[in-house]
């Protein structure tokens, strides 16, 4: 394709030039194993470009009409809608997902453009009365100045723009530091979607490297104010750390383990659809995902049979192939370690109620039932095809289970009486949880964000005004004030 030719490249300042690292990233087809692209890697001198040319254009960029501003994302609107086939193919080939699933990744990334058309005219500032006679007090909302930003591998188009077009429309310069797996969709396709858009030079700059390449100066430069970071709570925790030691702010979207929970009295021919889905949308890469489907002893059986067939009826294989639901991981690594965390799971007493090969990228769905009570595999994020089904007895104990993980991102749960669910769910420790329906959602102006190690702060909506701006008090004395010398 001739885009990840042509977006094989640094952005910076306005302008595509090649790294100055001394190697490449290989851009690889996760199915196929072609080769994309390879894209020289951006030095810690580019990352230092980057960040003092956001530093440079975001003054003027502060200044201008909210409205002028918007106009950008309405740009950039129609470049994706004029675009969308080849955005979809791009999709596919970089990321091995499925047409289904690249519709859905394009759905909610012009949704993230549409908010941020309403975003450029929502940092509001405040006038608050004062204890002091004639004074006056001012709080303005202002850009932050300018965003650090690292996007992850698995929804990177729109988990790239879910903080690039919002701090550009609060009036931030923007650096993106997209995955290496996805550097063009997550990335420099990003670049050239605003650069069609009008956007001026500057504003937005993406570097493609690595960790091995740049070490923390991403994070480290003195340029950026906040750091938003998408992906690992492993690396999540190192940004973190390394960010408030410069006295960052940061914006944490993390990992998760999230639970669906059926109860008794759940349809559940729904609920096993809900489930399916909230499991295996893109191959089980989504931080949202139902690692555990927790159900009622009552209706475990039952709900199993039909949860396993669904399944077994899901195709795995070429992405490409409008009929394809599961396709690859992101790379054959994730695969052999997925497939060696279900071999000791097993091998520690789990029953595999369905289990078929892993051949390269290709895994096919897993699932595991009987699972010991101390297992590891409980605890940890499984990003891939695997899901486990735990019985419980009771609503206590459903709560017990769903809350016996580091993590709380999302969850689910599923019952006849609706407000029952919502009892249950404010005692689950997650960030967002739904009721009769699956574990995956993002809404644009709902915030988004979880507890635990599943991340710190919010996006969407007001949360994202808070998350991009600061705010000033300026207060105006307009009689005398007495001083006591």
């Amino acid at each position: 394709m001739s885009w990840f030719s042509e977006l094989s490249c640094q952005y910076i300042d306005g302008e595509w030039r090649t790294g100055s690292g001394s190697w490449d990233i290989v851009d690889i087809d996760p199915y196929s194993g072609d080769k994309l692209a390879a894209i020289t890697v951006a030095t810690a001198a580019e990352v230092d470009d980057a960040y003092r040319a956001a530093e440079r254009a975001q003054q003027a960029w502060s200044r201008v009409n909210p409205y002028a501003r918007r106009l950008v994302f309405e740009r950039a609107l129609r470049v994706i809608e004029e675009r969308e086939q080849e955005i979809t193919e791009a999709i596919v080939a970089e990321l091995g997902g499925t047409a289904l699933k690249a519709a859905f990744e394009l759905s909610l990334s012009k949704d993230v453009l549409r908010e941020a058309m309403q975003l450029s005219l929502r940092a509001e500032g405040r006038i608050l009365p004062s204890p002091v006679d004639g004074k006056e007090n001012r709080l303005y909302r202002l850009p932050v100045g300018v965003v650090g930003v690292i996007s992850p591998f698995n929804f990177p188009l729109f988990l790239s723009l879910k903080a690039v077009a919002p701090a550009l429309a609060l009036g931030n310069g923007v650096v993106l530091k997209p995955h290496q797996n996805t550097p063009i969709v997550g990335g420099t396709l990003i670049a050239r979607i605003f650069e069609e858009a009008g956007l001026p030079g500057g504003l937005l700059n993406v570097l493609v490297t690595d960790i091995a390449e740049i070490g923390d100066a991403f994070i480290e430069h003195p340029v950026p104010k906040v750091i938003s970071f998408t992906g690992s709570d492993t690396v999540g925790r190192h940004v973190a750390t390394v960010a408030a030691s410069h006295f960052k702010r940061t914006v944490l979207e993390l990992g998760g383990n999230s639970a669906l929970i059926v109860l008794d009295d759940a349809d559940l021919d729904y609920a096993v659809d809900a489930a399916v889905f909230s499991r295996f949308a893109h191959q089980g890469q989504v931080c949202m995902a139902a690692n555990r489907v927790l159900v009622d002893r009552s209706v475990a059986d039952e709900f199993t049979r039909r949860f396993v067939a669904k399944i077994a009826s899901l195709k795995v294989g070429d992405p490409k192939d409008p009929a394809t639901q599961i396709g690859p991981l992101i790379n054959a690594n994730q695969a052999e370690s997925l497939t060696a965390e279900v071999d000791r799971a097993v091998e520690a007493g789990a029953t595999a109620l369905l289990r078929g090969q892993t051949v390269g990228t290709l895994m096919d769905p897993v699932v595991l039932g009987g699972i010991p009570a101390d297992a590891p595999i409980l605890q940890r994020e499984l990003f891939g095809p695997v899901v486990l089904v735990v019985p419980f007895d009771g609503e206590d104990e459903a709560v017990r289970l769903a809350n016996d993980t580091p993590f709380g991102l999302s969850g689910a749960v599923h019952t006849g009486d609706v407000e029952r669910g919502v009892r249950l769910a404010q005692r689950i420790e997650t960030g967002m949880i739904h009721i009769n329906d699956g574990t995956i959602h993002d809404e644009p102006v709902v915030p988004f964000g979880g507890e635990k190690n599943s991340g710190v702060g919010r996006l969407n909506g007001e949360a994202t005004v808070e998350a991009f701006t600061t705010v000033k008090w300026i207060s105006i004395q307009h009689g005398r004030s007495r001083f006591p010398f």
